[in-house]
């Protein structure tokens, strides 16, 4: 697959960074830092030194790249994304999937915090998602400015199957190795940045979503352009809307998505060292 200039120049740079040469990437949403203190980093580098990659400029995302190791397997990992919410463009957001194919990245876990949905769901839970909804009122694949059909299929992707079943069943196999019950589920994504009213998560109940969030979908469905590998994991920071007393915070779900910082490291470094 043709990779764009942009993307080719920041791939060269990155495989510039390290002699190793890791075909899997990890995104590092909120409250997943934790896994940084397992990475064996041979290289790192802040977005801001990346042309094109969005700074991340929410709390609890760094905003750099590491090449190293994970359970002793070579990882890429980027601590950090860029949100819609924040005012980037879809094409700023997702910038850094089409370097990472360009990189040869072929394999993509997107993680994330989520509000719980599901009334199955507890504060703590990861969830892997088999599909998702895009309520972004966006699609990343649609150009800023009106452009020719080009009759390839940067339009018209095949989202059937966007999050891998081989990659899910890693996730799985990783957790039973932890001793963690994974749930599995939707992931609905709307734009952000105010949380739902408890009206609207009784509607997205309704249209099957076991999760709602502001982020992964956008990523995941360049990444399918790309024809990248996707997975996703959610950790359930939160009930969602309605479906606790507690009024809803971004510090709130930072702690709680803190609080399975331990279980998240050592989920992702079996899910990582599965590869090898």
């Amino acid at each position: 697959m043709k990779h764009p200039p942009e993307a080719q120049a920041i791939a060269a740079k990155l495989l510039r960074l390290s002699d190793l040469r890791p075909t899997l990437a990890i995104v590092l949403g909120s409250g997943f830092d934790p896994v940084l203190a397992e990475v064996e980093a041979d290289a790192r580098i802040a977005f801001g030194k990346l042309p094109g990659f969005a700074p991340a400029g929410v709390s609890g995302h760094e905003g750099q790249l590491l090449v190293g190791r994970l359970g002793g397997a070579p990882v890429m990992v980027l601590s950090g994304r860029a949100h819609f919410y924040e005012g980037h463009p879809m094409r700023s957001v997702t910038f850094f999937v089409g370097a990472l194919a360009a990189y040869g990245i072929r394999d993509l876990l997107l993680t994330n915090s989520a509000g719980g949905i599901n009334p199955r769901f507890s504060p703590g839970d990861f969830m892997v998602l088999t599909d998702h909804i895009n309520l972004m009122g966006a699609n990343p694949l649609r150009p800023d400015f009106p452009a020719r059909p080009s009759g390839g299929s940067r339009r018209f992707v095949d989202l059937s199957c966007v999050y891998d079943a081989g990659l899910r069943r890693r996730l799985r196999r990783a957790g039973a190795h932890c001793g963690l019950k994974l749930r599995a589920g939707v992931y609905l994504a709307v734009c952000g940045p105010c949380y739902e009213t408890p009206a609207e998560i009784r509607a997205f109940a309704r249209l099957g979503a076991d999760a709602v969030g502001m982020s992964t979908v956008p990523e995941a469905i360049v990444a399918r352009e790309r024809g990248m590998n996707v997975a996703g994991l959610s950790c359930i920071s939160n009930l969602a809307a309605g479906r606790s007393p507690h009024p809803l915070t971004h510090a709130g779900m930072l702690a709680a998505t803190r609080e399975a910082g331990a279980s998240a490291a050592r989920l992702l470094k079996a899910f990582v060292a599965s590869a090898k």
